[in-house]
């Protein structure tokens, strides 16, 4: 898949604000700080369309950027970020959930989780919710460039045998480098597979 045209369309603080037609959506989500604008704006060619913040935490609407007027690709609140109070938080935003688990339009979701750490246990749980939802899902190793390939493969193992522990069949694992440009055709190829 090659993107050619990609605007922000507009941002949403409760799901009965998001865009109202028929086109779908591919969401990114992941912890505050686990580079999801960086990737947004890697995939999409444009450095300046997901504001990245040094903030984590920053993104607390529902950004959809229209992308070459066919479908919507989607940048969600980060989960879990200690520095917002507990009941903004909640165990992830009820914004979050909402949109995950109600909106008709969510088509694929992509948890992002930072390839340089262990399995760290929120992203497990909400790993877990998506498979008791029924909601297709795939993973991305962000940051991969900022570790050795032996660490990485080392940590995408532990993941892939803690996944094990719960999982039949394991979701897509793609891995990306936003400062490289590392993973961007495979991550557009899988976009373009799922929204056949």
């Amino acid at each position: 898949m090659n993107i050619t045209k990609a605007v922000f369309k507009c941002s949403s603080e409760r799901i009965s604000q998001v865009p109202k037609d028929d086109l779908r959506d591919v969401a990114f989500i992941g912890r505050s700080n686990v580079g999801k604008s960086s990737l947004i704006n890697m995939l999409t060619g444009n450095k300046s369309l997901a504001k990245v913040s040094g903030t984590p935490g920053k993104t607390r609407l529902i950004n959809h950027f229209l992308i070459n007027d066919s479908w919507y690709l989607v940048d969600l609140p980060g989960y879990g970020y200690a520095k917002v109070s507990r009941t903004t938080r909640g165990e992830f935003s009820k914004l979050i959930t909402d949109y995950v688990l109600k909106c008709q339009k969510m088509h694929y979701l992509f948890v992002l989780v930072d390839s340089r750490l262990e399995p760290q246990r929120i992203d497990l749980d909400f790993i877990e919710m998506l498979g008791r939802e029924g909601i297709p899902f795939g993973i991305i190793f962000t940051k991969t460039d900022k570790i050795s390939q032996a660490v990485l493969s080392r940590n995408v193992k532990t993941y892939r045998a803690t996944l094990s522990e719960q999982w039949e069949e394991l979701p897509t694992m793609l891995f990306s480098s936003s400062e490289k440009g590392k993973g961007r055709e495979e991550i557009l190829d899988h976009i373009a597979k799922c929204l056949e």
